[in-house]
Parts: structure tokens; sequence; C-alpha cells
């Protein structure tokens, strides 16, 4: 039994800890309140960004805010490095505001467009973002089969009562029914503008080749990002351009209306092969090192909990992977006619850094490394 200390006669100290949990709420609450206070300042600051074309993000002054938060970790009696997850959260809220404010303030007009394949995480999400940005969307998708009718809600084309009265026409179905969905539209003569935003688009060039020689005016985009993305934040999106670039880009930016769209354009030809080691090494590099793990015959748990930062990142890499829909990251890997070139490169990687090793060459084993750094790209916080 706990004994009372001196001059607390009757009490025990667990008795306390009900006391100090009231303050402790307290405390969160006034936290939440000058948090409010502070998110209501960066609005401001972002409506000013916004109407004088200045980026949200400035990283000198997040230099300086983290810098001012590790200084004072000492005096909290928490590591620097947690006072700076703390401030990085808060700084990622401010951003997030300052997004919506800029994103509010760019909506000019509404446009109505129809999403095939509107069911599905991808259309679901350009539903939310339409929405967001003030556009309205009609939906088609044969998930809704059954359900109770709904006037922008259809679960067949053949239900959608005029193609004609779209703004824009996006499909957003799986990507080996992608081409089967535009020849549909081939053969109906959609006149509006139709996005495409497969994330491989060879196999599809037969297709939007007709559309376009029938008059349908056709775009080739591709989410760099999943569902999950929040919409009010950066977000890059690869332009897959026929001919007329400047034009295509230009239907975009204002379709989109998004004040943080980073829409990176290149040549339709050559979209494949960068997805190849965009998409397509960065799966593999992770299923990859998912598969050695299984067959070390270590137990997984052991492995966690004995982990080393760069063992976590890559389980935490392999996990978003794994996570993924396999038929989706097969289509990406079989649909790609340059995958060849990925998988030898990958092999010829594999046998230079074991050979250096078997061979006990030090030197060229460092040379393959600093090649190696020069390769990739600086890092950003996507």
């Amino acid at each position: 039994m706990t004994k009372s200390p001196p001059g607390r006669k009757g009490k025990t100290v667990s008795e306390d800890i009900p006391k100090l949990r009231d303050e402790i709420a307290m405390i969160d609450q006034a936290m939440v309140e000058l948090l409010e206070r502070r998110f209501k300042l960066a609005e401001t600051v972002g409506r000013i960004k916004a109407k004088l074309g200045r980026p949200v993000v400035v990283r000198e002054v997040e230099k300086n805010v983290i810098a001012r938060a590790r200084n004072a970790a000492e005096l909290c009696g928490v590591s620097p490095e947690m006072m700076e997850a703390i401030f990085m959260s808060i700084i990622h809220g401010s951003v997030e505001r300052q997004h919506r404010v800029g994103v509010s303030m760019g909506i000019s007009k509404s446009a109505r467009i129809l999403i095939v394949g509107a069911a599905g995480a991808m259309g679901g999400w350009l539903r939310r973002f339409f929405e967001n940005i003030g556009h309205t969307s009609e939906g088609v998708d044969s998930a809704w089969e059954g359900l109770p009718p709904h006037e922008e809600r259809f679960s067949r084309l053949d239900d959608v009562p005029d193609l004609a009265a779209f703004d824009a026409v996006f499909i957003s179905v799986p990507l080996d029914k992608t081409a089967e969905a535009l020849e549909e539209m081939v053969a109906r003569g959609l006149k509006a503008p139709l996005f495409e935003i497969a994330s491989i688009k060879n196999h599809l060039e037969k297709p939007l080749d007709e559309l376009r020689r029938k008059g349908t005016p056709t775009i080739s985009l591709h989410p760099m990002f999943g569902p999950d993305k929040n919409p009010y934040g950066p977000l890059t999106i690869v332009h897959a351009a026929f001919g007329n670039e400047k034009g295509e880009r230009q239907q975009v930016l204002d379709l989109l209306a998004h004040p943080y769209l980073d829409l990176v354009s290149l040549p339709f030809e050559r979209h494949d092969r960068t997805m190849g080691w965009l998409l397509g090494l960065a799966h593999l590099t992770g299923m990859l090192f998912a598969e050695a793990l299984s067959h070390s015959g270590l137990d997984p748990r052991e492995l966690g909990r004995a982990a080393s930062t760069t063992f976590s990142r890559q389980v935490a890499t392999a996990h978003s992977v794994l996570s993924e829909d396999p038929a989706l990251y097969f289509s990406i890997q079989r649909l790609n006619p340059f995958r060849g070139e990925i998988y030898a490169a990958l092999n010829a990687a594999l046998g230079e850094l074991t050979g250096a090793v078997e061979r006990d060459d030090a030197e060229q084993f460092a040379s393959f490394l600093s090649r190696a750094a020069d390769a990739l790209p600086e890092q950003d916080d996507r």
C-alpha cells in the first residue's frame, strides 16, 4: 500500500492523478484555442499569398520555426526531435489551411463533368476534387447497378440522357478496362473533351487516335498520387501531350483550376518509358524487398522490434506497395512495353554491386554508390 507523504493524512499519491489530468485537459483546451488563432493567421497569410501569386511553402520560414522549436526542447524536457515533430505537424496544418484558401479563391466558373468509373477509388477522389474547386459532377459505374435511380448516378452509359450536355468526360476505370471504355466513346461519337487518367498509355494509342479523327478532343493525364491524396495540397499530374502541348496544357489548367497544380508535360510516346522507371521500378523494389525477406526464415515480429531506421523505411515503402490492388500493379508491369529495360537494369545493378562485394573491391563498391547517388533526384516532401 502506498503511504501518504508527510502532511497528506488520509490521501495517497495516486489520488492526485485525476486532478492532474483535469489540469492537462485545461491546458489541452488552451492549446486548441491557440492553434485556432494560429491557423486563422495562416489563413490570412494564405489569402495575401493567393492574391500576389506567391507560393504557400517557404522553406526558409519553416526552417526558422523548426530551429526555434528545437532550441526550446530542453525547456520542455523533451528531445529536439520530438519538438520538431510537433511543430512540423503544426506547419503542415498551416500549409493545408493556406491551400484551402487558395483553392476557394481560385474558383471562377462551374463545369459539368461526367466521370466514367465514378464508384472506384480514383473516381471518388475526382468527384470530391471537382466539388472542391466549384464544378458539378455526375458518374457512371456498373457498381451502382440495382441502386435506386439518382439524377447524378448511372449504372450504364446508356442511361445518361445527353452526353453532349457535359463540358468534359473523365475516364477513371481499371487500367485493363480503359481501352474498352475509350472504344465505347468512339462508338458514341463523343464531342465533349475527353480526359483519360491511365497509368500506362501505349495500349490506348489506337482508340485515342480514333477519337481524335472523329473530332473528340482527347487529353491524357496521369495523377502521380493515389485516392488518399489531400486535395488541398500540391498535386503533381503528368500530361502526356499528343501534339498541341500548349493548347492541351491550357485546357487542363482552365478546367482543374487548382493554384498548386504542378502539371508536368512530356510527349505521349515518352510517357510509358518514364513510368517504367517512376512506377515500375519503385513497385518492383518494394515487392522484391518483401519477397526476399520471406526467404529469410526470420520472425517478422523480431525483425520489427530490432529494426534499424533504414529497414523501417524500407518496410513502410513495401507495405504501401503490397497494400495496393495486385491487379493494378500487375497491369502496370504487364502493359508497359518498356518493362524489359527496367528488369535488365535491375539485374545488372544487382550483379555489379554483389560482384564488387564478392571480389572484395571497395573502390568499385564506392564508385557504384557515388554513381547511384548522382542518378537520384533531389528529395521533396511529397
